[in-house]
């Protein structure tokens, strides 16, 4: 019998893509022997108040920069191609659709996991993907397995991240006060930044 195809799919607004993101599709990859980790930029967040600071074209050509190179990385416009709202579940769904000879899992930080009860229909998520958690520090653990137990049995795989101390908040802050941001965003991003103007 021929293993199925593993793939991850990291979505997000990615405003702006950052090298925490990088690491935990790195980690995911690495960890559970995906064959492809694809990111998939939102349009806009179905649960965030606030609109994203860069365009949706513009967030998708950044996170095309960040994993230029990587073989394994790619990056779909799904979500900001389809009519908003846009969930995941529909994401999902449409994956499933286009490939039902693969595994999908859906790559989430445990604050994520935390509020998945909130998502558009959490348990038809976990029927179409395992979910790939990483704990971020501060986290705790027990928590985080009883809200897994709770919201996908057997259906949760813990993955192993290195702290980093990055987010895309953190990063508009420093673009915003003129502070450098360099080491903090992957090759090529802060150059699609700069050239948006």
């Amino acid at each position: 019998m021929t293993r199925r195809r593993r793939i991850g799919v990291l979505g997000g607004t990615f405003d702006p893509p950052h090298i925490g993101h990088l690491i935990l599709a790195q980690e995911c990859w690495w960890q559970l022997g995906l064959d492809e980790v694809r990111l998939v930029p939102a349009a806009r967040s179905p649960l965030k108040q606030a609109a994203p600071r860069f365009p949706a074209d513009l967030r998708a050509r950044m996170v095309a920069r960040a994993v230029e190179g990587h073989p394994a990385f790619t990056v779909s416009r799904i979500e900001i191609e389809r009519t908003p709202p846009s969930y995941t579940v529909d994401t999902l769904e449409s994956f499933a659709a286009a490939e039902p000879e693969s595994e999908l899992w859906l790559l989430l930080g445990g604050d994520q996991l935390l509020d998945l009860h909130r998502w558009r229909r959490p348990d038809r998520i976990v029927a179409l993907a395992r979910l790939a958690v990483a704990a971020r520090p501060g986290e705790d653990r027990g928590t985080l397995a009883a809200a897994a137990e709770r919201m996908a049995p057997g259906r949760v795989d813990w993955v192993d991240m290195p702290e980093i101390g990055v987010s895309a908040t953190m990063v508009r802050e420093r673009l915003d006060a003129g502070r450098p941001v360099r080491y903090l965003l992957p090759a090529g991003v802060e150059e699609v930044i700069r050239s948006a103007g």
